[in-house]
């Protein structure tokens, strides 16, 4: 089995797939992020659902990369017989979805090798497989997929085969299509025509991009990710594309992270308005507000893509899991989990976008009076965290801090924006949240904050302490914290969230460095002014991304590999925002303006 660095993203805005170094798709759900996978050989055997197309022998991938600001994926391969590449990529769509793979000869004369194994319902289900004059034309309940080519196929074993040559300068195309098996054969797509197409829309979508700075480039492959994790038809932006990568080889931290958390909303926001995508930003609004209308009381930490609110979790005993990972779960019962911050990050996110949209009234002022008149009645009770853990519940210090985020907010708005509500009231509540914290979550000895009240663990969360405003970058509390992270909470220079050892959690195991964490640290060591050694672990972090740029959830220090669901959108925020803090940073010593467009507008 590949590592998980080894995978790259080809994706359609509504579902996504990934490809191996080696040439095989081993993990793909159709027709969108959420529905249970048609390859599916990343959380099992070779057996499972696959699809590989690569020279015979493997050859040796000497060149993998994205072509210029896209999500096309072209990977070469040498033998000794000469020069292969394939491109890999999904056009934008609507009904129906299609993943393309063009097989194009460089030079000498290569001998290729196709095999495609079909595997429903997360490889619970073979297809029935016929030919027709077109190609293969496979049917399992409700999906249907079309295989089109002109190299030759055969079958066996319930597997799909194709053994062909390529010479240079000659193309020879896959396309396979997924539609509702109740609907007639779609219209299958010229490869040539709708490679330019795609290419088009990705470079037209990458060229509104207005960062210019430093670390341009791995901010623009960020972003493309983070476009790539967009469910084009609501907006929603989901974790990741995979369900139950590990963060511990061979352990049970197997999470389904094909949803859309509401710890994401602020950070999402900034990325993608400091970068100049307001389109995606609004977006990202309009499903948030979707998804939390209702009664406040029921307002839950993740959603569906359409802003589905149950999403029961189960274990599919049938698949070993990455690297015997298990169990394999799909959905997530952390949705049903009370977690206090989440508040505070939804009226967060929407005073961000009030300011940021430039919007002279506010629509949803009456959702976030509801929102925040709800707060007021539980903010001080305990409860999950922010890292949805399944032990014990406990006031936990970073819940505490976005409660008081939420009743900042709310005053700034009536303050600044001229909103109606009971600003004193809410002004006081502040202040009783604020005494509540330094009271009970600040350890005066060690001089630094406390993952929960009375107890002496550290958490990575209390490094946005200073990036929510509730303490300044440089107020010495701050520092003492994350000076007691450093050092108590981190391998080779790079974060935990937490220790899983100490923390009581409710589950056995360890984990990686958090990536996003680390990237917190960037930023509070730049506050603090800290700034070499903020922009050096940054620059590290740099590296631990693959060759095509993308980084997962977690790093193995010692095993110097990536862990957990990928490509990880908070991974990515955080490099965005961590880059854009570096770079306003370099302007401001260099008394240059920052143009308006590229200011953080919190």
């Amino acid at each position: 089995m590949a590592r998980i660095e080894d995978y790259a993203v080809v994706g359609d805005l509504q579902t996504g797939a990934l490809v191996s170094k080696e040439g095989s798709i081993d993990w793909l759900c159709l027709p969108r992020f959420d529905s249970p996978a048609c390859f599916n050989a990343l959380l099992d055997t070779p057996d499972a659902g696959r699809w590989l197309l690569a020279p015979e022998g493997g050859g040796t991938c000497t060149r993998r990369g994205y072509r210029d600001g896209s999500l096309i994926l072209d990977t070469e391969w040498e033998t000794p017989e000469g020069t292969v590449r394939v491109t890999d990529f999904m056009p934008p769509r609507d009904s129906v979805a299609d993943i393309v793979r063009i097989v194009e000869g460089i030079s000498g004369t290569v001998r290729m090798h196709g095999e495609l194994t079909l595997r429903f319902d997360y490889g619970h289900i073979v297809p029935w497989v016929r030919r027709d004059k077109y190609g293969l034309h496979a049917i399992a309940g409700p999906d249907a997929v079309y295989f089109v080519t002109p190299a030759p196929l055969h079958g066996e074993n319930m597997h799909t085969f194709s053994d062909f040559t390529v010479k240079a300068g000659e193309k020879v195309p896959f396309v396979l299509t997924w539609a509702p098996s109740h609907v007639g054969r779609p219209v299958t797509v010229e490869a040539e025509k709708v490679l330019e197409s795609t290419f088009a829309f990705w470079r037209g979508w990458a060229s509104q991009c207005t960062f210019q700075g430093q670390y341009q480039e791995a901010v623009l492959r960020s972003l493309v990710t983070l476009k790539a994790l967009t469910y084009g038809p609501t907006g929603g932006i989901v974790a990741a594309v995979t369900t139950s990568l590990p963060e511990q080889p061979g352990g049970q931290r197997n999470w389904d992270y094909r949803y859309c958390w509401l710890r994401d909303a602020t950070m999402t926001l900034q990325a993608l308005l400091a970068a100049g995508y307001t389109a995606e930003a609004a977006a990202w609004r309009d499903w948030l507000l979707r998804a939390v209308a209702g009664d406040p009381a029921d307002l839950q930490i993740m959603y569906g893509i359409h802003g589905e609110r149950r999403l029961p979790e189960m274990e599919l005993s049938w698949l070993k899991g990455y690297e015997n990972s298990t169990p394999v779960r799909i959905g997530n019962a952390a949705a049903e989990q009370f977690q206090l911050d989440v508040w505070g990050e939804v009226l967060d996110c929407l005073a961000l976008t009030r300011n940021s949209l430039l919007k002279h009234t506010d629509e949803a002022w009456d959702v976030q009076v509801a929102l925040m008149e709800h707060l007021e009645t539980i903010w001080d009770q305990p409860d999950n965290g922010l890292w949805e853990m399944r032990g014990p519940r406990r006031h936990f210090t970073h819940s505490k801090v976005m409660a008081w985020v939420a009743a900042d907010r709310m005053v700034k708005g009536v303050r600044e924006s001229g909103l109606p509500g009971p600003v004193e009231r809410w002004e006081a509540l502040r202040d009783t949240i604020r005494e509540d914290i330094m009271a009970n979550g600040f350890d005066a000895e060690r001089n630094t904050f406390l993952q929960s009240y009375g107890r002496p663990e550290l958490d990575a969360s209390l490094l946005l302490i200073p990036r929510v405003g509730f303490l300044p970058p440089d107020d010495p509390r701050v520092v003492g914290t994350i000076e007691a992270i450093q050092q108590e909470l981190t391998q080779d220079g790079f974060v935990l969230r937490y220790r899983p050892e100490k923390s009581d959690d409710g589950l056995p195991g360890d984990e990686g460095v958090f990536l996003a964490c680390s990237f917190w640290l960037v930023e509070a060591l730049l506050g603090a002014g800290r700034r070499e050694e903020s922009r050096e672990l940054f620059e590290r972090l740099l590296e631990l991304r693959n060759d095509v740029g993308l980084l997962s959830e977690e790093w193995a220090v010692k095993a110097r590999r990536q862990l957990g669901n990928t490509p990880q959108a908070f991974s990515h925020f955080a490099l965005v925002t961590s880059a854009l803090e570096l770079h306003q940073d370099t302007v401001r010593r260099s008394d240059t303006p920052i143009p308006p467009d590229r200011v953080d507008s919190r």
